[in-house]
C-alpha cells in the first residue's frame, strides 16, 4: 500500500506535522475521523464489510483568520470546531454502521428531534448533578462550610475538593463504560487511532500490519486533553473564586458560581490547548515526560488493542485525509452518486 501524501505538506515533515496539532483524529461508531490541516475524512466498517468513506476539504479558523490563530484564542476555538465536526462525524458513522434493514426504515424527523431534545436535557441535569452540584456538597462539607460564607483560602480548598471529585467522577465513568461492547468497540478503534497517527509520525508503511506494530498511547489524545482540563480547571477557579470572594464576599448560590465559572470555560479550554501544544513540543523533556504520564494512564481505559481490519479502516481513513483531490484515488474505490463523496472500499 503506497503512502502518497497531500503534495502541500510533502515540505513539512510528518513528526512536525503532528506536532504542530494538524493531524489527528477521533473514533467515531466503527471507524474513525482523521483531519489533517486540509482534509477531514472519515472511514466506517459497514455491516457487509465493506468501508464507507466521507471526505470533504476543511481549514480550521486559526489558519484563515491570524487573531484566531493567537495562543488561548486558538484552543478554545478549536475546541468547538471540534465538537462540530466530531458530532457530525458520529451521526454519520452511526448511519452507515447501520444494518441495511434498519437504514432503510422511513424515520420522523421530528420524533428524532423530540428524542434528541430529551436525550440532551436528561444529560444536561445528570451532568450537572454529577459534575456541578455534587462535588460541591462534598467539598463544602470538607472545608466545613455549609451555612456560613468562604474566606479566600476556604475557596481554594472548596475548589481542590471538589476537583479532585469531578477527575474520580470522569476516571469511574470513563472506566464504567469501557465495559459495554458498543463503548470497547469504540476504545478499539481509538487504539488503531492512535497507532495509525504514530506510523504516519514515524515514517513508517501506512498498513494494518505495520499500524498494529506501534503503541496505541498517544500524549497529544484527547483523552489527556481531558485530563488538563480538569486539573487546570481546579488552578484556575480556585484563583477566580479567591478574587470575587475577596472583592464581592461568597457567593450566594451554587447557580451564581456557575454563572461566573461558565463564561471563562473556553480560557481554560485554550490555556489547556496550549499545554497540549507544548507538551507535544517537548516529549523528551523529563519534567514534560512526568507530567504527561497519567494522560497516558488514562489511555489505558480509553484505548484498547485494535484489531487488523479495525487498523485497517483507520488507515483508509488517514490515507483519504492526507490527499489534494477531492476524492481517494485508489483502484477499488467506486464512488457513489451523493453529495458528501461516499466512497466504497471492499474489504481487502
Amino acid at each position: 500500500m503506497s503512502t502518497d501524501r497531500d503534495p502541500r505538506i510533502e515540505s513539512e515533515s510528518a513528526a512536525d506535522l503532528s506536532t504542530e496539532l494538524a493531524m489527528g483524529g477521533q473514533a467515531v461508531i466503527e471507524g474513525v475521523m482523521m483531519r489533517s490541516p486540509h482534509r477531514v475524512a472519515v472511514a466506517v466498517r459497514k455491516p457487509n464489510g465493506e468501508i464507507a468513506v466521507r471526505t470533504f476539504p476543511y481549514t480550521p479558523l486559526a489558519k484563515r483568520k491570524k487573531w484566531i490563530g493567537q495562543p488561548v484564542i486558538r484552543g478554545a476555538v478549536g475546541l468547538v470546531e471540534s465538537l462540530k465536526i466530531g458530532i457530525g462525524a458520529l451521526n454519520w458513522s452511526a448511519e452507515q454502521a447501520a444494518p441495511e434493514e434498519e437504514a432503510a426504515k422511513p424515520k420522523s424527523k421530528a420524533k428524532d428531534r423530540l428524542t434528541l431534545a430529551g436525550t440532551m436535557l436528561l444529560a444536561t441535569v445528570i451532568a450537572l448533578a454529577l459534575f456541578l452540584y455534587f462535588p460541591l456538597w462534598v467539598g463544602r462539607t470538607a472545608v466545613g462550610s455549609h451555612g456560613s460564607e468562604l474566606s479566600a483560602a476556604g475557596q481554594i480548598g472548596l475548589n481542590i475538593v471538589a476537583g479532585a471529585v469531578r477527575v474520580l467522577i470522569l476516571l469511574g465513568y470513563m472506566w464504567a463504560i469501557s465495559f459495554w461492547k458498543d463503548i470497547h468497540r469504540v476504545f478499539q478503534y481509538h487504539g488503531s487511532e492512535h497507532k495509525t497517527i504514530f506510523a504516519f509520525e514515524k515514517g513508517d508503511e501506512l498498513s494494518a500490519d505495520r499500524v498494529l506494530k506501534h503503541t496505541r498511547f498517544h500524549p497529544r489524545c484527547g483523552t489527556s486533553f481531558l485530563l488538563i482540563v480538569a486539573l487546570s480547571a481546579i488552578i484556575f477557579f480556585a484563583i477566580v473564586d479567591s478574587i470575587v470572594t475577596a472583592v464581592w464576599g461568597d457567593y450566594p448560590s451554587v447557580l451564581a458560581r456557575f454563572a461566573v465559572h461558565l463564561p471563562l470555560v473556553p480560557l481554560v479550554a485554550g490555556i489547556s490547548y496550549e499545554i497540549l501544544k507544548f507538551s507535544a513540543k517537548h516529549t523528551e523533556n523529563r519534567l514534560v515526560k512526568v507530567a504527561i504520564q497519567p494522560g497516558l494512564w488514562l489511555q489505558k481505559i480509553t484505548t484498547q488493542e485494535p484489531d487488523p481490519a479495525m487498523c485497517e479502516v483507520a488507515v483508509t481513513a488517514l490515507r483519504t485525509a492526507l490527499r489534494n483531490g477531492e476524492s481517494p484515488e485508489s483502484a477499488d474505490a467506486q464512488p457513489v452518486p451523493e453529495k458528501d463523496q461516499v466512497l466504497q472500499h471492499p474489504t481487502e
